[in-house]
């Protein structure tokens, strides 16, 4: 089996971002030209999937105000991973971070239509990576 490299899930959940991935009450802001936009939650739930480790929640502030939350990924020895940083203008600062435990599937309410449609998405493009590698006509010749 072929082993996955953190570029390939990026790649993977980049690719897979669309307005209805977004987070639904900010649907209407998301733009092609700012795919991350209100992508992370639910971006960095699938992480977790596939890589476990912490779930990550700071909050955004505009002149001095919260005015959302950020979430993003702590894997192991404390290395964080962000792949909506980009999402922010700059009149938005991120302030803190703090761990928040996974709740279990059937406790969701919010998000959990636009998470499993990322989920199956990103999986499906691995997936297909997986099979591209091990198939030996993708294997470059001599």
């Amino acid at each position: 089996m072929t082993t996955l490299l953190i570029s390939d899930i990026e790649r993977a959940v980049r690719s897979s971002w669309s307005a209805e991935t977004c987070t639904p009450e900010y649907r209407s802001r998301w733009t092609e030209d700012n795919p991350a936009r209100d992508q992370c939650g639910v971006t960095a739930m699938v992480l977790n999937d596939l890589l476990g480790g912490e779930l990550i929640r700071g909050e955004v502030h505009v002149d001095g105000e919260r005015v959302d939350y950020h979430w993003w990924n702590r894997l192991g020895l404390g290395v964080e991973v962000d792949l909506t940083r980009e999402q922010f203008g700059p009149e938005e600062t991120v302030i803190g971070g703090t761990v928040i435990a996974r709740p279990p599937e059937t406790e969701w309410g919010r998000l959990r239509e636009e998470y499993e449609l990322l989920r199956d998405r990103v999986m499906e493009k691995l997936g297909r990576q997986q099979a591209s590698a091990r198939s030996p006509l993708s294997t470059p010749s001599a």
